[in-house]
């Protein structure tokens, strides 16, 4: 009979042939979390091998991603059919499902993008919020799953798991299990240079039930994870440890974190553990329990789908489960919508608009979940009807994340990712440096999270510098596979939220205004304009010497700019750009016709230029902001920095 041992060793020695045929990697963490992972995968992970994406199945996020060998030896081992061992083989090497830290869409079994430490244990809170509201709302005959995790002593020294830990306590998510590797090792040593701190005691201050195991006991680890399964609190179990483990020269230093054994120590290695087969070798014996325990869930998988077709709402779950949004009938919310507000023209902050646009759309999508980081008045994320989500009421549809932003976007990452939500929440556009990294890895992921960022220039006035956001939107636009929309008035914001709310593959900024600002879009909606990124706004009737394109707060003065240019004989056009992201995505033909070929360029954002030569060309003209802002009233900042119509109307009568 196959015993725990071998099915522990195949993972290993898969983990340290593959780190030495790449001759790169980290063989440490999956050779000590092998026990783990190996009672995990065969008595308590709720999964079918040969249905990854089966929406009932417990969630294992691999917070420790530099230990990417184990959940791929794990892939591979338990049947999953992309993971041959040739996969195996080829770690580490371009085109490979086995890339250096697993990717989400890039092979069946990876829940989320793992390798920068505490994204993932940040994530996987979010998966659990998820879990539980749809718990709540669709009933645990279709969703009843668990999210488990195994971290890294750097994923707890990371500052995001402080904000992650200290979320899921308190909102009391007792389907989250974290598995610490505790094994007082850091890469520049034992871990005591860096980290004397109690993290048994700090979970348990956060609201988590906490226990210490012997990570190499598989009947100890058995016990804990069988008590975790009863807890009322999200759970830490601190698994001790030894890395590089059966390695007899190497176990238990930071020398098998992140470099190959090499050969000779493998060799020995092989004689410790007693494992006398050739690389990439695992018995068939082993292969086949680790199969049997692949298909372990395949029952509760049949019998969760006859629960669900026996439902009268079936259709209805399947599509709420997927996250769809109906695009027709999101088309004519938003053209009502927009109409509505032509008719009255109202003069409104971006952010108010946004507020207006979401009263609409949230009493009709149930998927939208919103929130925000302790900001909800300033930035107008939760509409009328919504309630606090919690432990006391997990259907409600509005988070108070409280001053977490970092761990707020890790968190809406994993709501998406989980599936049956489209998150979206709320803070102030300077604060998008505290949750970079974690946008960073949604668009990477390409996940449909939906960045509400306000008081998004010097428009906010009075608080100054400190809060005015002038380098923002272009490092925003920097990174790959992020819409930033900066839209004018209520029929863009509407548009923009159109537009957010389509792009399932893609997270979404939207970039508002604390001002208010005059309405521009009298032809309401009919069609979505801001789709294709820029279009004109405003011709002129005149000979046109120049364009003038602007997004968000300046396009009411890029169109005060054209009126005083008329009245002295100048035709210029007006070019609103409410996402770049979206215009550079338009052919040729259309980026010439809308920016009027040769015409000289003057582009109007009360931001830094970079990034905008690529529109305007390095000799366009750029009315905007060279350094930080300023605190005082918000008409006067305009001034001082000369971010003015009059100042347009200079640069354009000046061209030659």
């Amino acid at each position: 009979m196959t015993s725990h041992h071998d099915l522990a060793n195949a993972i290993r020695f898969l983990s340290m042939d593959a780190v030495q045929a790449a001759n790169s990697g980290h063989p440490g963490m999956p050779m000590g979390m092998a026990d783990v992972a190996t009672v995990l995968f065969t008595k308590f992970l709720k999964f079918d091998a040969k249905a990854p994406n089966w929406h009932d199945r417990d969630r294992f996020v691999l917070s420790a991603g530099h230990g990417s060998m184990l959940i791929y030896s794990l892939l591979h081992l338990t049947g999953y059919e992309a993971m041959t061992l040739d996969q195996l083989k080829a770690f580490r090497q371009i085109g490979a499902l086995t890339a250096g830290h697993p990717e989400y869409g890039h092979v069946p079994g990876v829940e989320t993008t793992t390798g920068p430490l505490g994204q993932g244990i940040s994530t996987a809170v979010g998966m659990a919020m998820a879990e539980a509201h749809l718990r709540a709302t669709l009933g645990s005959d279709v969703v009843d799953h668990h999210t488990w995790v195994i971290a890294s002593d750097g994923d707890l020294m990371e500052g995001i798991s402080h904000e992650a830990i200290s979320l899921a306590g308190h909102l009391k998510l007792n389907r989250l299990i974290v598995l610490w590797d505790d094994n007082e090792i850091s890469i520049d040593g034992a871990l005591s240079v860096a980290e004397t701190g109690d993290q048994l005691k700090r979970f348990d201050a956060a609201g988590w039930a906490t226990s210490k195991v012997d990570g190499h006991d598989p009947v100890a680890l058995e016990a804990a994870m069988s008590a975790a399964l009863q807890s009322d609190k999200p759970v830490l179990i601190a698994c001790r440890t030894q890395i590089g483990y059966g390695s007899p020269n190497l176990a238990g230093t930071a020398k098998t974190h992140g470099s190959p054994l090499g050969a000779t120590e493998i060799e020995a290695t092989r004689q410790a553990l007693n494992w006398p087969h050739a690389p990439f070798v695992v018995p068939d014996e082993i292969v086949s329990t680790w199969r049997a325990a692949g298909s372990r869930g395949a029952a509760a998988h049949a019998d969760w789908k006859a629960r669900l077709a026996a439902r009268a709402d079936a259709e209805a779950i399947e599509a709420r489960l997927a996250s769809r949004v109906d695009a027709k009938a999101l088309r004519q919310l938003v053209a009502d919508h927009a109409g509505a507000m032509a008719a009255k023209t109202p003069s409104m902050a971006t952010r108010e608009s946004s507020g207006a646009a979401l009263e609409t759309l949230v009493p009709a999508f149930d998927v939208l979940m919103g929130g925000s980081a302790d900001l909800t008045g300033s930035v107008n994320t939760k509409v009328s009807g919504m309630s606090a989500y919690g432990a006391k009421d997990y259907a409600a549809r509005y988070v108070h994340y409280g001053v977490r932003e970092h761990g707020m976007a890790a968190a809406m990452n994993g709501m998406a990712l989980h599936g049956g939500v489209v998150p979206y929440a709320g803070t102030f556009l300077v604060f998008a440096d505290y949750l970079r990294p974690a946008l960073r890895l949604g668009a990477l992921m390409g996940v449909r999270t939906i960045h509400v960022l306000t008081h998004d220039s010097i428009g906010l006035g009075e608080d100054g510098p400190t809060h005015q956001p002038v380098e923002t939107l272009a490092s925003l636009r920097a990174i790959p596979n992020v819409q930033v929309f900066r839209p004018c008035d209520p029929v863009e914001v509407a548009e923009c939220w159109e537009l957010a709310l389509l792009a399932d593959t893609t997270p979404s900024v939207l970039s508002l205004t604390r001002q208010k600002l005059p309405f521009q879009r009298r032809d309401g909606s009919p069609v979505n304009r801001s789709a294709q990124g820029a279009y004109v706004l405003s011709p002129s009737s005149l000979a046109e010497k120049a364009v003038l394109i602007a997004t968000g707060s300046e396009v009411e003065i890029a169109m005060a700019a054209q009126a005083r240019l008329a009245e002295s004989g100048i035709g210029v056009r007006v070019v609103s750009a409410p996402c770049l992201e979206l215009f550079a995505a338009q052919s040729a033909d259309y980026q010439d016709e809308v920016l009027g070929g040769n015409l000289p360029k003057v582009a109007i954002e009360a931001a830094v230029r970079f990034g905008w030569d690529r529109w305007i060309g390095p000799k366009g003209t750029f009315i905007g902001m060279t350094g930080f802002g300023a605190s005082g009233p918000y008409q006067a900042l305009y001034s001082h920095f000369g971010i003015t119509a009059e100042a347009v109307c200079a640069a354009v009568q000046a061209l030659d």
